[in-house]
């Protein structure tokens, strides 16, 4: 022993001992047990679908492109969810649907698309100015596949103008920027661990 270190009080040399010790069992401490993972660990592991890069090229030339992809959709619904915002785009989800409705079912959906998403403090309040509310409101008199395109509309640019250019700039959609390091099938469930970013062009599957 160097004359350092044993020139320490015995005290001080048993503490340093038992500090590396701990060290070395925090080094070499096992993954959690899998009822033990955290619910976002456990998204990370569901199946992945690969979305391929010339497609994600598109997302980036305009927001139109991005949401009528269906893995641009889920992409964005998942980023916009993540901002506590996902109300914008599920109610422009919810007039894309509306427009295919039948005749005879346009007035209950309309209400219902209305009562959730356009009336002040309803559960899932877009950002609409009031004239835009009241005319949407004047519009379930007449109700027609066009109802809800004014709102639609200003809702749609409001995401353009707004969390579309977050979107581009998250860590999500950058992490989908990057090019596969193989050619096997993207999932988050192989054996053994690698960075989130060896998976680009991957999305979570959703239900």
């Amino acid at each position: 022993m160097c004359k350092g270190l044993a020139a320490l009080p015995a005290t001080c040399l048993k503490s340093a001992k038992d500090i590396k010790h701990k060290i070395g069992f925090l080094l070499q401490k096992p993954d959690p047990p899998q009822d033990q993972k955290t619910l976002k660990d456990k998204e990370k592991e569901k199946v992945v679908n690969r979305v391929p890069i010339a497609e994600i090229e598109k997302w980036k030339t305009s927001f139109n492109n991005l949401i009528k992809n269906e893995d641009g959709l889920k992409a964005f619904t998942s980023f916009s969810q993540s901002e506590y915002s996902q109300e914008n785009i599920e109610f422009w989800e919810a007039c894309e649907d509306f427009k295919q409705t039948s005749v005879d079912k346009m007035n209950v959906k309309a209400r219902k698309i209305f009562e959730r998403y356009v009336e002040v403090d309803s559960p899932s309040e877009v950002n609409l100015d009031s004239a835009t509310r009241e005319l949407t409101r004047k519009n379930l008199e007449r109700c027609d596949s066009s109802c809800f395109e004014e709102a639609q509309s200003k809702i749609f640019t409001l995401m353009e103008k707004d969390s579309y250019r977050r979107f581009l700039k998250s860590k999500l959609f950058l992490e989908l920027s990057q090019p596969l390091l193989d050619n096997k099938p993207c999932s988050l469930e192989k054996k053994g661990k690698r960075h989130i970013s060896d998976h680009g062009q991957c999305l979570p599957s959703y239900a």
